[in-house]
């Protein structure tokens, strides 16, 4: 079924878009390739075939997450610029009170 600038017309009209008659007339055919190629698309897909979200098979590349002890906190504050009461202290923001 050839789409036709009438039907691409009602489209822009459902979309709130206004289309010139040359605008109209060049869209109409390229709009008919997209849906003669999802239509291809879907004569191909079949019932025994999964849905699949990649061409290949994906697997998980991420190391195993093991608890490991983390770093003493005093060794951390010591390489930080300032410190205040055991923890970082960075600049105040946006005129926060304190």
């Amino acid at each position: 079924m050839a789409l036709t600038a009438k039907d691409v017309a009602r489209l822009g009209e459902l979309a709130r878009i206004r289309l010139t008659d040359e605008e109209l007339a060049h869209l109409a055919p390229q709009l008919d390739v997209i849906l003669s190629s999802v239509a291809s698309v879907q004569e191909v897909a079949a019932a025994d075939v999964p849905p699949t979200s990649h061409a290949l098979p994906l697997t998980n590349v991420f190391r195993k997450d093991v608890v490991t002890p983390s770093l003493p906190r005093d060794a951390v504050l010591a390489a930080a610029p300032a410190v205040e009461d055991g923890r970082f202290r960075v600049p105040r923001i946006l005129g926060e009170e304190a």
